[in-house]
């Protein structure tokens, strides 16, 4: 062999080729997830009850909210990472999530009166909602920063902002598990702040921690 071809091959076997960021997205959320769900059951717990009352229309409306948010957040996530992939579809399908919100809302406002609108906003905990969901979505929102350095975004704000959605809608979904007030008012106003407070965070760690 020559001493040139050898030189190529000793420098291809030491490259060190990093991990495809949906596989490294997948393996960091292992531990962060893990850890939210550790506190939601330490600190917080399920709310009396839960499965007994998954007949009601608007806690089931709720979950289904939450848990939505985090399988439709995530492909944005993993293609804003990636240099030059479209994010159309994937906002798109994203949108779902506050239209439904605020069909929502419209049905609450026709079937209740308007003297318990204010009531039904603020509900019984919403200071309590405010910290409980980025206190959840900490971990998460660690682990998908780590694991997008993986990748290579074209827009790191951004890039860290949709982190912070993905992991607000964690905390949220763990949250909405303990959370009583399940009025959609409620959750647009309070649900809404508190995870749109992690996408800011998320928003300024990325501009740091993603840029290449």
């Amino acid at each position: 062999m020559k001493t040139g071809d050898l030189i190529r091959a000793l420098a291809a076997d030491s490259e060190v080729h990093p991990m495809p960021p949906g596989r490294a997205l997948a393996l960091a959320l292992i531990p962060g997830v893990a850890i939210a769900l550790g506190l939601h059951f330490a600190v917080l717990g399920l709310r009396p009850h839960l499965l007994a009352l998954l007949g009601e229309p608007w806690l089931l409306f709720k979950l289904c909210l939450t848990f939505s948010l985090v399988a439709l957040s995530g492909p944005l996530v993993l293609r804003l990472v990636r240099p030059g992939a479209g994010v159309r579809r994937a906002a798109l399908r994203l949108a779902i999530v506050p239209a439904s919100l605020v069909a929502a809302n419209l049905a609450e406002l026709l079937a209740v009166p308007a003297a318990e609108w204010g009531q039904r906003l603020v509900g019984t905990n919403a200071m309590f909602c405010l910290k409980s969901i980025p206190f959840l979505a900490a971990a998460p929102l660690v682990a998908a920063l780590l694991a997008l350095r993986q990748g290579a975004p074209e827009h790191p704000a951004l890039a860290g902002a949709a982190a912070g959605l993905f992991a607000g809608a964690i905390g949220a979904a763990c949250y909405a598990t303990h959370c009583p007030d399940d009025s959609p008012l409620f959750v647009a106003a309070w649900y809404s702040l508190a995870i749109g407070f992690v996408a800011a965070i998320g928003a300024a760690a990325g501009r740091r921690l993603l840029r290449w």
